[in-house]
């Protein structure tokens, strides 16, 4: 075979030793492999083969056995024949894992690095031991045995080496430089060993990328810059380009959209690096992506050609970060971290265990289809230096795996910012205390993520409008927390089972906030529960489904910017005093439980439209604010129990003039008491219909004046047991009242 310096392995050796058997020359053992008595005599000094061939000039003895790497380098290099072989037992004593099979190649004046590439102590000009190997390499076998010294130019000479597939370690090592490359298929496993880099080489200004181990790939100077003739659809994969001779199937390219118009400077749709995956016609090519986000006609699209690192991996280390501790200015320079990526595709990471990183522990931009499994990060620096103190920040990517981490004291777990397709499962954060959220988003278009069965404070699409705080179909399944924000411009959030509990050394409220644009929650619980809204995308209905959540006094459970549709569905409220739906839109209960206190304030509602279908409120109930018209429909034999401050389980505020529409049905009111109304309605304008409710004990107060002008009532085929009628106007025109029922 040819090295990478251009010589040719060696013979099979004579008799029984096969090339395997010497490729395995790790310490004394391969000397016996290797058969008969080994000496150091020169195997040139036999010129033939053992069939007493001429082989002119070759040496095809058996291979010299040494000790160690210093008794190889202590042989002449005047006698020894090209192609010789030696077999080294150790590197600084026989088997202490160091061991070598080296070959003599006369002709080479390679640098020497001390493990690969081997120059005699008589130093000449030419000649060199060459190590012979199978592409696996050992830091031992360049001297290293612990982290007494650095071993950074050993490093280099392995990764460096494209004949080198996979670099172990089997000690601890010191690493103190910040290394660059841009080569593929590679595979460094650390064994579980630690990583020191005290006393690292310096960092520059605000370099995630400064890395112990960076991996890059290279950016061409094709370029393909265009406005789009036409809108790109969303979910597409076709994209049109002024010609696609320019693109060759194969081929990485990294795609980005011009800024939103009159958005925030970082505020893009498209940014990622994807596959070309077939030329379509002479204008459009495919790629391997489905676009999350649709772009306008006149938008602008550059496409940048780049050759990525492929199959670049890590594995198996405890990183020691280095640092100063002096503050976040200072250890961004002296602070260190294990591993980053820029335009790589396949780079899997696994088993890093970190502890006091600067910047995040795994790095990646522009990387696609990558896993990042049984990862840690404890205690970093600093938690309030942005982009710090992160174990995972994942920026412009797709199709990434992240599993089986955890995260202690830390700023963040895990960052998608503008990626997409990525799935975060079983990964756990705590000490998240000073607001270090372990799972987050940053709001630059991310659409179409899984964070599945962790555990830690979260929010989504929140960095701020410089990035967009736009966020699209992400769905978050089996999280406990004790602070979950999703309220910025998130379109179809799914919360499937997602506990939020109040902690007293953080948020003591349990807070829960989503955006009524598509929301979907199911089975989830929370305390301070709150639905916003900031933006309008979504085809889908924003649904509440068998849900609780335990609210404080005077929660505002909707909020004034809400104009969507908000459906909960068989959910129990408990806690309820005063709490507030604030917003304009509908809200409908279908199978609702509401429950309050004797003393505590009915519910407030500001909705245009609310609807009571079944279910139940008890010690509580509905009181309109009446700031615009409103319509309360109550029905499907709904249960009203109990009392409230107001002593009214429905009313209206009173001094306003909006016209309110009252719609009761098929429900049960049983007031508390004499002194609480089932409906009290003092003034404004209203129309009221209630047919088929049953009232039980309290008080029906429907003032005269309530019912004057464009007002009407009808109450007609109700049973009234025990009720106190208070005020209600005479029959007439618009009002029938004392007909169809039945007082008992």
């Amino acid at each position: 075979m040819t090295s990478s310096d251009g010589f040719t392995g060696p013979p099979a050796a004579a008799g029984p030793t096969s090339r395997r058997h010497l490729l395995r020359a790790g310490g004394l053992s391969a000397a016996v492999l290797a058969g008969g008595t080994l000496t150091a005599t020169p195997a040139a000094a036999d010129s033939t083969d053992r069939g007493g061939n001429d082989q002119g000039g070759k040496g095809t003895s058996a291979p010299l056995a040494l000790p160690t790497v210093a008794a190889l380098l202590a042989l002449p290099a005047g006698p020894l024949r090209d192609g010789t072989l030696a077999v080294v037992a150790g590197y600084r004593a026989p088997g202490d894992g160091g061991g070598l099979l080296a070959r003599w190649d006369a002709g080479s004046a390679a640098a020497a690095n001390g493990g690969t590439v081997l120059r005699p102590a008589d130093r000449p000009a030419r000649g060199r031991w060459l190590r012979v190997h199978d592409g696996v390499l050992d830091f031992r076998g360049f001297g290293h045995f612990d982290a007494s010294a650095p071993a950074d130019d050993a490093l280099d000479a392995m990764v460096n080496d494209p004949s080198v597939h996979r670099v172990e370690a089997h000690t601890d090592l010191l690493l103190r430089r910040r290394h660059t490359y841009h080569r593929s298929h590679l595979v460094l496993d650390f064994g579980g060993h630690t990583v020191h880099t005290g006393g690292i080489e310096r960092n520059t200004h605000d370099n995630p990328f400064g890395a112990v181990l960076f991996f890059q790939g290279t950016v061409t100077s094709d370029t393909v810059s265009h406005e789009l003739p036409a809108e790109v659809i969303e979910r597409t994969d076709a994209f049109p380009v002024p010609d696609s001779g320019a693109f060759r199937v194969g081929q990485w390219w990294a795609v980005q959209s011009d800024e939103v118009a009159g958005g925030g400077s970082d505020e893009r749709e498209l940014q990622k690096m994807v596959e070309v995956t077939e030329i379509v016609d002479g204008t459009h090519i495919r790629v391997g992506y489905l676009n999350g986000w649709p772009l306008a006609a006149g938008r602008t699209v550059t496409w940048r050609r780049v050759e990525p690192v492929v199959g670049a991996e890590v594995h198996n280390l405890v990183f020691l970060g280095a640092g100063q501790d002096t503050g976040a200015v200072d250890d961004e320079y002296t602070g260190s971290h294990p591993v980053a990526y820029e335009y790589a595709v396949d780079c899997h990471v696994s088993g890093i265990q970190a502890t006091g990183t600067f910047w995040p522990v795994i790095m990646r931009r522009w990387c696609t289809r990558y896993r990042t499994t049984g990862c840690g990060l404890k205690n970093p620096p600093t938690v309030m230096y942005g982009g710090a103190g992160y174990l995972t920040q994942q920026i412009y990517c797709l199709y990434g795996h992240v599993a089986d981490c955890t995260s202690s004291n830390v700023r963040h777990l895990n960052d998608l910012t503008a990626s997409a397709y990525c799935q975060v499962v079983n990964c756990h954060g705590d000490g998240d205390d000073e607001g270090g959220n372990p799972f987050t988003t940053h709001g630059q278009y991310e659409h179409d993520l899984l964070f599945d069965g962790n555990s830690g404070l979260m929010d989504i699409a929140n960095s701020g409008a410089q990035w967009g705080n736009a966020a699209k179909r992400i769905t978050v399944r089996n999280h406990v927390c004790s602070w979950f924000t999703a309220n910025t411009l998130i379109t179809d959030l799914t919360l499937e089972n997602v506990h939020v509990v109040p902690r007293p050394t953080f948020d003591p409220s349990g807070t829960l906030v989503v955006n009524a644009d598509g929301a979907q929650l199911r089975g989830c619980t929370a305390s301070l529960f709150a639905v916003a809204q900031r933006s309008a995308r979504s085809d889908r209905p924003t649904t509440v489904t068998d849900c609780a959540f335990d609210l404080p006094a005077g929660q505002v459970l909707v909020q004034t910017p809400v104009t969507a549709p908000v459906h909960f569905v068989r959910t129990i409220f408990t806690g309820l005093d005063g709490a507030v739906l604030r917003g304009s839109g509908p809200v409908r209960f279908t199978g609702c439980t509401l429950v309050g206190d004797p003393g505590a304030a009915p519910v407030s509602v500001g909705a245009a439209e609310v609807v009571v279908d079944g279910g139940s409120l008890t010690n509580t109930g509905i009181a309109l604010s009446a700031v615009r018209d409103q319509r309360l429909a109550v029905g499907g034999d709904a249960a009203l129990t109990g009392t409230n401050s107001a002593g009214a389980l429905l009313s209206r505020a009173a001094g306003t003039t909006a016209t309110v529409t009252w719609d009761l049905g098929a429900l049960r009111s049983t007031a508390a008491g004499d002194g609480t109304a089932h409906v009290r309605v003092t003034d404004g304008t209203n129309r009221y219909s209630a047919v088929g409710a049953r009232l039980t004990g309290g008080r029906l107060a429907l003032a005269a004046a309530a019912f004057t002008g464009a007002s009407s009532l009808l109450h007609t085929s109700c049973t009234e047991e025990d009720v106190t009628r208070e005020g209600l106007p005479p029959d007439g025109a618009r009002v029938s009242a004392t007909t169809g029922n039945l007082v008992l």
